[in-house]
């Protein structure tokens, strides 16, 4: 089965694995994807298939996580999972009078579709204002639907996110994928795509680029990933630095040196008109 339900700390999940190895973990509460981890494969230089006596010194090692999850986070939805990639919907951090980061973080979403096609596993999950627990619903009273699809197979995974509005008034959004990429060591990772030089944290970063045209190439330090991002029109880019891990409840001190956040994003408010719908797609590749 390319999709089996299961329970994630205390909440219930779906877990995809494509036919070649490549799996990933999504809880409902947020439709938020807390592990993927890219298809195992032969290590270069470790021999190679001979005939019928089979692989000889073949080493098939296991998948690959990709995402970090701090190990002080809630998995009771008691609050928002700190990690993996968060769904930020309709208002970015404190950037409006609504929700930091917005409700659908914290909201139960509806698994509507998975299966598998083309040799990739994929997973549909959506939300309504139907969906909504009385308090969140009554903050925002616009009807509307929202659609993630995430789709995952070898090396690569992407992310589509659909915003339509169902009601008869135009409203205002913003949208991320707040993406924790897990990473060996904060200090050696360089990002080229975001500005004009390559970009290395070296202290606590929060930072916004407006107008991303192109990939953007991540150096963890180990490999290269490669992020294309539609609809998305900025990013950004976060690593909390010792000071700032130190005061999060949900983190341990030393954890903020094990990942960047890199975040396609839409952070002009976009008006969506009665019947109308916007879409943004976030596709990751490991070379």
């Amino acid at each position: 089965m390319s999709a089996t339900t299961t329970q994630f700390g205390q909440l219930p999940a779906l877990q995809l694995r494509a036919p070649d190895g490549a799996e990933a973990t999504i809880t409902l509460y947020g439709a938020h994807l807390v592990s993927w981890k890219t298809a195992p494969g032969v290590q270069a230089g470790q021999g190679a298939a001979t005939g019928a006596a089979g692989a000889v010194g073949i080493q098939v090692p296991a998948p690959q996580e990709r995402l970090f999850l701090s190990t002080q986070s809630a998995l009771d939805g008691s609050r928002a999972i700190r990690g993996g990639v968060p769904v930020i919907f309709p208002q970015f951090a404190e950037r409006g009078t609504g929700m930091r980061h917005g409700f659908a973080r914290v909201s139960t979403w509806r698994v509507v579709d998975s299966g598998e096609q083309d040799g990739a596993a994929f997973a549909v999950l959506a939300l309504s204002q139907a969906d909504l627990a009385p308090a969140l619903a009554g903050a925002w009273p616009h009807p509307f639907e929202l659609a993630l699809c995430v789709t995952l197979q070898a090396q690569s995974l992407a992310m589509q996110f659909e915003v339509r509005n169902t009601g008869t008034d135009a409203f205002p959004f913003s949208a991320a994928l707040h993406t924790y990429y897990l990473v060996e060591d904060v200090e050696a990772v360089r990002i080229d795509g975001v500005q004009a030089e390559t970009l290395a944290i070296t202290d606590k970063l929060d930072q916004v680029f407006e107008g991303i045209a192109g990939n953007i190439v991540f150096d963890t330090g180990a490999d290269k990933l490669a992020l294309q991002q539609t609809g998305f029109r900025d990013a950004v880019v976060w690593n909390p630095g010792a000071a700032d891990a130190a005061a999060l409840s949900d983190m341990e001190d030393e954890e903020y040196r094990r990942f960047v956040c890199i975040e396609p994003a839409l952070l002009t408010p976009q008006v969506l008109e009665p019947g109308g719908s916007w879409r943004g797609e976030h596709r990751v590749s490991v070379s």
